[in-house]
């Protein structure tokens, strides 16, 4: 059974609806990532999972199920015991995302006092102790830091200790290494990915980075303009995309040595913007897709599931009857540099 089941999400504001009809799973120690352009949803959809949307937004439709309980269901001091317990987040900007005027340390042990009723100083010793294990090099001084005296990177540290004190059942990470250079970003994604074994925790890796997915997912959901396009396991995802979207992203993909183009030839990119989408009647992608037929504009296609377990959601599919496969591109390679410090 799937640790997180979510059926037909609908996430609503007054005058938009960004997210519709999305259907996730995530399995226990299965690491997921969510994946498309800026305004597709996938920010929204973690927000939503944690019943954390901002003014205005509401889950209009479908289910969020969490080890078969619908969270919908719950009040809100029923959730509280669940959000930042059993399911956690590291957020997008960290920031802005701890309080400026607390220690790093009094912000990790709140979390332990409120869902452990710890003491004051037992907190105090497991921050330290979580402070450790997320390698921030002399815990025992930066728990009485500020956000400010740290950097980008031992920063980010700190939302992941804070979200995996309680020990987590599911980690929702939203663009976990934005602004960190490639040797933080491996550094960190490295540091998820222990954690996710040492403790069992299913990861909802939300991102924009192809390679991250490539390297650190076990299965890749794509989004666009809050809908599911495409769905596989990354190795089948790179070797064959089956959406002209999924196509579209991997080319646009800076590859090592520039494989594939010319010295200095750019990358090609994606013609239009996500904002065509609005108000579109039917696939979200058609004003933008090279192979749209007058099908495509009618209702948005299902998404249907192959055989081999693959989700597209596409009238012409790089697979369908009569067309030709796409060539596929080469999977984007990511550094994995072994730097200890930051």
């Amino acid at each position: 059974m799937a640790l997180l089941d979510v059926r037909g999400l609908g996430i609503a504001f007054p005058r938009a609806r960004p997210v519709r009809d999305l259907s996730l799973t995530v399995g226990p120690a299965e690491t997921v990532a969510l994946v498309g352009e800026s305004g597709s949803g996938k920010s929204l959809t973690a927000l939503a999972l944690m019943r954390l949307l901002p003014p205005g937004g509401r889950v209009a439709a479908g289910t969020i199920r969490f080890d078969g309980q619908d969270l919908g269901a719950l009040s809100e001091a029923r959730f509280r015991r669940i959000r930042g317990r059993d399911v956690a987040m590291v957020f997008q900007e960290p920031m802005t995302s701890l309080n400026p005027v607390l220690s790093v340390g009094f912000q990790i042990a709140e979390v332990l006092r409120r869902h452990e009723g710890l003491s004051a100083r037992a907190a105090r010793s497991r921050a330290i102790a979580l402070l450790d294990r997320v390698r921030i090099p002399d815990p025992h001084r930066r728990v009485d830091a500020y956000p400010h005296q740290l950097s980008g990177g031992m920063r980010q540290r700190v939302m992941i200790a804070v979200a995996v004190a309680c020990a987590p059942r599911l980690l929702i990470a939203d663009e976990p290494t934005t602004a960190l250079d490639v040797t933080i970003q491996a550094q960190v994604l490295e540091l998820i990915d222990g954690l996710r074994r040492d403790l069992g925790m299913a990861v909802l890796l939300i991102t924009h980075d192809l390679g991250v997915v490539a390297q650190w997912a076990d299965r890749v959901a794509v989004m666009y303009a809050g809908r599911k396009v495409e769905e596989a396991e990354p190795d089948a995802l790179f070797a064959a995309p089956l959406h002209p979207y999924t196509r579209g992203l991997l080319a646009a993909s800076p590859r090592a040595g520039g494989a594939g183009r010319g010295r200095g030839e750019p990358l090609p990119e994606i013609p239009g913007s996500i904002d065509s989408a609005l108000g579109q009647p039917g696939c979200a992608f058609a004003p933008r897709c090279p192979l749209a037929e007058a099908g495509c504009r009618a209702a948005p296609p299902p998404a249907l599931v192959r055989p081999d377990g693959r989700v597209v959601a596409c009238l012409v599919a790089a697979d369908a009857p009569g067309r030709p496969p796409a060539r596929p591109p080469r999977a984007p390679e990511v550094r994995r540099d072994a730097a200890v410090g930051l």
